[in-house]
């Protein structure tokens, strides 16, 4: 028996979402079937985190086992083949899913239990809408102002209160009852407490940023997220950075747990699903990096 660890990216742009569901297209269900047609038998895989409509992965980890004659190393290839637009033979184009990364583990891992912790990336653009980027970024669109002059009648960037949003997101490192950040319709959980370990506000003037000069990158690490918890997390700071609330409404609207008291959700077109932590050593210091 062979237990097998996929690492594997995709654009949820054509998805609903990552689960199966009959009758319509889901990563879930695309992989499995690939894999299947690979591995010769019906496969089902495991994964860690089910991501929503439109929602992204950079780092997406699932996992599958049984008794099969290809070697693991193979797999990797041929279903990457299979995903691509060049079914039957080298593909030139990838796919609108990837496999990254193909290892066997231990017979008794399992790709969710044996979860530690996550990182989530949402991209945030303050700049003109680009109809290039509108399924990957959150344009702040109703918040602009428009800006004419002369010479131009153009649109102004958003301006956002970075340090206010730093602030308000050193009252989200920790760990809280986020009922406030957690929106109806979600699977029911036996607790809303969550350890938040760092928050990371990244500008284009960070060496590490998203590269586009208009752009915003919010990463969040934690033990385990709720439904919808980090569109919540990033809508309730966009608000702060608009100055429509104050950096400390978001420990009241914690302390409270009343989703009423946090702030929008943001669209799922921005948010990434990044690192996918199996190794508590492996999670960044429990501190707010902001």
């Amino acid at each position: 028996m062979k237990n097998v660890l996929l690492t594997i990216e995709y654009d949820g742009s054509a998805f609903h979402g990552w689960q199966e569901q009959p009758g319509l297209r889901t990563v879930q269900g695309t992989l499995q079937e690939a894999l299947s047609k690979v591995i010769g038998f019906d496969v089902h895989v495991n994964g860690t985190s089910r991501t929503d409509a439109g929602v992204h992965a950079l780092g997406q980890c699932c996992s599958f086992s049984g008794d099969f004659g290809i070697p693991v190393a193979n797999i990797k290839a041929a279903v990457n083949n299979l995903l691509s637009e060049g079914r039957t033979g080298a593909g030139t184009k990838p796919g609108d899913i990837r496999i990254v990364d193909c290892r066997e583990v231990p017979e008794d891992f399992h790709a969710r239990f044996d979860c530690k912790g996550k990182t989530y990336r949402y991209i945030l653009s303050t700049g003109q809408p680009d109809i290039f980027r509108r399924n990957y970024c959150y344009f702040v669109d109703g918040l602009r102002e428009a800006v004419n002059d002369e010479e131009n009648d153009s649109e102004a960037a958003v301006a956002l209160d970075v340090e206010k949003m730093r602030e308000a997101a050193g009252h989200i490192v920790g760990v809280h009852d986020f009922a406030c950040f957690q929106s109806s319709g979600g699977i029911p959980r036996e607790t809303t407490v969550r350890t938040i370990y760092s928050l990371k506000i990244i500008t284009s003037a960070d060496s590490n940023s998203n590269g586009n000069i208009d752009d915003l990158v919010i990463e969040v690490t934690g033990d385990g997220f709720l439904y919808n918890m980090v569109r919540i997390i990033v809508g309730t700071l966009v608000e702060v950075g608009l100055g429509k609330r104050e950096p400390d409404s978001v420990s009241e609207a914690i302390e409270a747990k009343d989703r009423r008291l946090a702030g929008h959700t943001a669209p799922a077109e921005g948010l990434y699903l990044a690192v996918i932590y199996f190794d508590k050593d492996e999670i960044p210091d429990y501190a707010s990096i902001v």
